[in-house]
């Protein structure tokens, strides 16, 4: 990961991130995650929603390629499209298992149904950051590092009072840290689901042979 996202891809990754960012939605991947391809009435029952509304959701997750679908006989299973989403939940696994010091969470490829209220918090946190001109600062700084305000504003193309006003909301979110040293003020990005939700969508574009299919 040393280029940035083309814009209209990010743009794409952001539509599709903020549909992640919603509890719902999130319970359905995270279900998908644990259990595989699975029918309506099996996520429905699963997650204790009503099988129109989860059919709704999935609706919204097709169209931002985060699930797919497959005929079996008269049922259409639904599953996990691509890694990213997958990826996302490794990630919080493990920050619930450091958090709760839950040593099954913590080991790599074990896969549970987090409680609801985890979860909740996780598609709250997600939506904090789930905005194209976020999510280009935060890529940058993934790619570039400790930067300053005005080459964090130049290099995602925005003015530089536009940028501080995005930096201050990522840092009050605990997205990115600052320090100053004189007159300027440095920002790095925090280690969270924020920082690996970019990485796996540059994995994914990095990984498509058609970046159209993106």
């Amino acid at each position: 990961m040393d280029q940035p996202l083309p814009d209209e891809i990010m743009k794409k990754a952001a539509r599709g991130i903020s549909y992640i960012a919603h509890p719902l939605r999130l319970r359905i991947l995270e279900f998908l995650d644990v259990n595989g391809a699975s029918s309506v009435s099996a996520i429905a029952k699963g997650v204790g929603e009503e099988q129109v509304i989860i059919s709704q959701s999935l609706k919204k997750l097709r169209g931002a390629n985060l699930v797919k679908t497959e005929r079996r006989g008269l049922f259409i299973y639904y599953n996990i499209y691509e890694e990213y989403p997958a990826s996302i939940f490794f990630c919080i696994r493990k920050l619930f298992g450091y958090m709760t010091n839950n040593f099954y969470f913590l080991m790599d490829g074990y896969k549970a149904v987090l409680p609801r209220d985890y979860t909740t918090m996780v598609a709250n946190r997600i939506k904090l950051f789930a905005h194209y001109d976020k999510m280009k600062i935060l890529e940058f700084l993934i790619i570039r590092g400790e930067s300053n305000v005005s080459d964090i504003a130049a290099g995602v193309g925005c003015e530089p009072l536009k940028a501080s006003q995005y930096l201050k909301r990522l840092r009050d979110d605990g997205f990115v840290t600052c320090r100053r040293d004189g007159r300027f003020v440095y920002y790095s990005i925090t280690a969270g689901v924020h920082k690996t939700a970019i990485e796996c969508i540059h994995k994914r574009y990095d990984g498509l042979k058609n970046k159209n299919d993106f």
